[in-house]
């Protein structure tokens, strides 16, 4: 199992990038699937999560998550973005066995 994330890139303060993770399997087969972030010289932290049933959670409602199931696909969408959201994004998936990682994508957001 394979996770591609990308979307990432410099963002000025207060734009609204889109990422997107493309799962090598079906998006459905995963118990949950989620975001997460690590600034420089932090852990990394959870942003977003949306689980089989739909049903999601996140920690700042500037983002939502969401998902394609045709697409294989799982977005996080981030509105009004400010420089300390400046992370590597990464995203995560759970498929009641294991957990996959996918590679991250920068964000970095201008002042």
């Amino acid at each position: 199992v394979q996770l591609q994330a990308s979307g990432g890139g410099l963002v000025p303060a207060g734009g609204s990038p889109r990422l997107s993770c493309v799962a090598s399997v079906g998006v459905s087969s995963f118990a949950n699937m989620g975001w997460y972030r690590q600034a420089p010289g932090k852990q990394r932290e959870f942003v977003a999560i949306i689980r089989s049933d739909d049903t999601y959670t996140y920690t700042d409602s500037r983002f939502t998550i969401s998902r394609d199931n045709a697409k294989n696909t799982v977005y996080l969408q981030m509105n009004n973005l400010r420089p300390e959201d400046t992370a590597v994004y990464y995203c995560r998936g759970f498929d009641l066995r294991r957990v996959y990682w996918g590679q991250g994508t920068q964000v970095t957001v201008s002042s």
